[in-house]
C-alpha cells in the first residue's frame, strides 16, 4: 500500500456517509497507517437520483441513478472506492469496473413504521403508505388491495418527519438503514418474506473499484464476505437472466440453510394484481447457476404481460 491517500466515493445522505463511515472504519482496524489524518479521504458526490426528488425513480431511469456519477468519478480516477448500497447498483457495472468487495449482510427485510404503533393487517381501510419503491408498492397493494400508495422520496429521515407531520400514515423502509442510523425503535412490525420479499441486494454494502486496481483490491480484501457475496451474487443472477425493466417490481432473496442455497423470487405487476414466485434449492457451490435458472423460470411463466425487457 502507498503511502498516498485512499479516496473514498459515496453519496451525500446521512445513510451513505454513515455506510462510509463504517467501511473507513473496518479498513482502519487492520491498516493502523490509515488511522493518520488525511490517509483516508472521503469525498461526497450528489448523484441524479438525489438531484431529482420530484419524480419516481422508475420514471427517471432507476435505482441506478444513486451510483451513476459515483461510478464515473471511479473511471476517471477521481476517486479509488466507492461504497453502494448494493441493491443500488445497476445488473450489469459499467465496463471497468468491479465489485470487489461486500460487506457482512445486515439484516435484509422491510419494516412498517405506522403513526398509531399498528401492524400491516390492522392498518385502517384507505390507509395512506408511503413509499418509492414499485417492489414495495406492488407487494403492499397484493395483500391489501385497499391502501393508498404516496409517493415519498429523499433520505430516510425526511421520510420519517413527514410520517411525524402526518403526510402519511405509515412507511416502509428498510430494516437494515434504520438500523444504521439507530432508528430501529420506530419500526411498528419487521415485515415477513412471505407478505414482503426485499429488494436484490437489501441489506448488503459493496465496495467498487476499478477491475484491474490491485493495490484497492487487496486493500479491502479483509473485509470481504464470501458467504454474503455467494447470496447477493445469485440474486443477482436471477435479476440478470430476468432483464426486467425499473417499472418491473422484483424481488429476491437468498439463504444459507444448513448446508443448502435457497433462493426466493418474485415478479409482480406495480398494482398488484398479478404476482408469480418462485424457488431454488441446491448446493451452495451452485448458487449462481441457480439464480440463472429461477430468473428463466419466472420470466417464461410471466409471458408477455409483465412488461419485462
Amino acid at each position: 500500500m502507498s503511502s498516498r491517500s485512499v479516496r473514498i466515493g459515496t453519496r451525500g445522505s446521512p445513510m451513505a456517509l454513515r455506510q462510509t463511515a463504517l467501511v473507513r472504519d473496518r479498513l482502519v482496524a487492520p491498516n493502523p497507517e490509515l488511522a493518520a489524518a488525511g490517509a483516508i479521504e472521503v469525498i461526497t458526490i450528489r448523484t441524479t437520483g438525489d438531484r431529482v426528488q420530484d419524480r419516481l425513480l422508475a420514471e427517471i431511469g432507476g435505482k441506478g441513478l444513486f451510483a451513476k456519477e459515483i461510478e464515473e468519478a471511479l473511471l476517471a480516477g477521481r476517486i479509488d472506492l466507492a461504497v453502494h448500497s448494493l441493491k443500488d447498483l445497476e445488473t450489469w457495472l459499467p465496463e471497468g469496473l468491479a465489485i470487489a468487495c461486500v460487506l457482512p449482510r445486515d439484516d435484509p427485510r422491510d419494516a412498517l413504521l405506522a403513526a398509531r404503533g399498528t401492524t400491516l393487517a390492522s392498518l385502517p381501510q384507505g390507509a395512506r403508505v408511503g413509499t418509492a419503491s414499485l417492489r414495495r408498492q406492488a407487494q403492499l397493494l397484493l395483500h391489501r388491495p385497499d391502501l393508498r400508495i404516496v409517493p415519498v422520496r429523499g433520505n430516510v429521515n425526511t421520510r420519517i418527519r413527514k410520517l411525524h407531520a402526518g403526510g402519511v400514515d405509515a412507511l416502509v423502509l428498510a430494516v437494515c438503514g434504520l438500523e444504521r442510523l439507530g432508528e430501529a425503535g420506530l419500526a411498528t412490525e419487521i415485515l415477513p418474506r412471505e407478505i414482503m420479499l426485499p429488494a436484490v441486494g437489501q441489506g448488503a454494502l459493496a465496495i467498487e473499484c476499478r477491475a484491474f486496481d490491485e493495490p484497492m483490491r487487496q486493500l479491502i480484501q479483509p473485509l470481504h464476505d464470501q458467504l454474503s457475496a455467494v447470496c447477493v451474487g445469485a440474486e443477482r443472477a436471477m435479476l440478470a437472466s430476468l432483464d426486467g425493466s425499473c417499472r418491473t417490481p422484483i424481488a429476491g432473496l437468498g439463504e444459507v440453510v444448513g448446508d443448502r442455497f435457497i433462493l426466493d423470487g418474485l415478479l409482480l405487476k406495480p398494482d398488484g394484481s398479478a404476482a408469480i414466485r418462485g424457488r431454488r434449492e441446491g448446493e451452495l457451490r451452485n448458487a449462481e447457476r441457480l439464480g440463472t435458472e429461477l430468473g428463466r423460470e419466472l420470466r417464461d411463466r410471466a409471458g408477455p404481460g409483465f412488461g419485462l425487457g
